[in-house]
């Protein structure tokens, strides 16, 4: 079940990230050889019009090969041969509908909840609870922890939980006016912060929907790049890197967790939630990691792009697609090393 799942999740991603150059270079004007689910054999093809569809073996990617993408075409419908402007719109359509879908998905996680789990102070554990006895108040809106901006309820877990001293300074908006509390130190247990305070849980309607739907998506947003500076300044090492065989072993895990331990029954609906969950973050996360200028991604393409347009000169198709191929081998060889790590892992 949970490969399934997986697959499903993987193939409505890379889809949506292939569909948005796709259906932004045929409204360009541009010719679509191949539009490819998957890499590898072709399981299922058929042509359609100038384009090749295509269904292949390893579900682990995709691509919509445009006419002069990597080398000099004559063709006047090329993608090399159209403004630049119309490049730039074709190579970040995939990023946008990354990020739509991410958006969309975290629509149907707020509204699948029977209320909105706010950054509002409800109440307290007890009256002798210590982030009570520093200042914080009920009615409280949490604005900071340690310095940095709380978008959604996530957050304040987040940064309870990941803390290194324990110590704790709040900003917190009163009476339409930002307070700053004194710092604290929260106890723990089993080497977690204690958390001695409860939120509001807000109605959903309409407008609360949308709000808090973009405050999780900066939450999940600002995760992504907190997890690459970390993996840059070395916090995190390639044994913290997963791949598709992880994230199959991760929603094994999740769909174990819904499944009752004396009928063996899953809960389908919580099953669902979780699943949308990890489908929002692995879209979002794909849309913004194409935006980083590393060779064969589509930030890389726009770099070379916007040199074009300051420079007004084309950079060699040849030169360019060369740069992008050595970048695309790279990361193949990445994902095989992380995939093997992976399998190691599950035995």
């Amino acid at each position: 079940m949970s490969i399934i799942i997986a697959i499903l999740v993987f193939g409505v991603i890379i889809a949506i990230h292939e569909a948005g150059h796709f259906f932004a270079a045929k409204a360009c004007g541009v010719k679509v050889n191949e539009f490819a689910l998957g890499w590898g054999p072709a399981i299922y093809k058929f042509k359609k019009g100038e384009t090749t569809y295509a269904l292949r073996i390893l579900p682990l990617g995709g691509y919509c090969s445009m006419e002069g993408e990597d080398d000099d075409s004559s063709d006047s419908r090329a993608l090399g041969n159209k403004p630049v402007w119309q490049r730039m719109i074709i190579m970040a359509a995939g990023v946008v509908m990354n990020l739509i879908l991410g958006f969309i998905l975290l629509i149907c996680m707020v509204t699948s909840d029977d209320a909105i789990t706010s950054t509002t102070i409800h109440s307290f554990e007890s009256d002798n609870a210590v982030s009570h006895s520093t200042g914080l108040e009920a009615g409280d809106k949490i604005v900071k922890i340690n310095g940095m901006r709380i978008f959604s309820a996530m957050d304040i877990s987040y940064q309870l939980q990941n803390d290194s001293d324990g110590i704790f300074e709040m900003v917190v908006e009163r009476g339409g006016e930002k307070v700053t509390l004194p710092k604290v130190q929260l106890g723990r247990t089993d080497n977690m912060i204690h958390i001695d305070f409860i939120v509001v849980g807000e109605r959903i309607t309409f407008v609360s929907t949308i709000k808090e739907t973009a405050a999780q998506f900066c939450t999940y947003s600002r995760l992504i790049w907190i997890s690459l500076a970390d993996l840059v300044r070395g916090k995190y090492g390639i044994n913290d890197l997963s791949g598709p065989v992880g994230i199959v072993d991760v929603i094994g895990d999740v769909v174990e967790s819904q499944r009752d331990e004396v009928t063996h029954k899953i809960d389908w609906g919580a099953l669902l939630t979780q699943i949308l969950n990890i489908a929002a973050f692995i879209t979002i996360n794909l849309g913004i990691f194409n935006l980083l200028p590393i060779p064969s991604l589509d930030g890389s393409r726009m770099v070379f792009l916007i040199i074009e347009a300051i420079r007004r000169k084309k950079i060699p198709a040849e030169k360019e697609g060369m740069i992008h191929l050595i970048g695309l081998g790279l990361l193949i060889i990445l994902m095989i090393v992380i995939t093997v790590k992976d399998v190691i892992h599950l035995f």
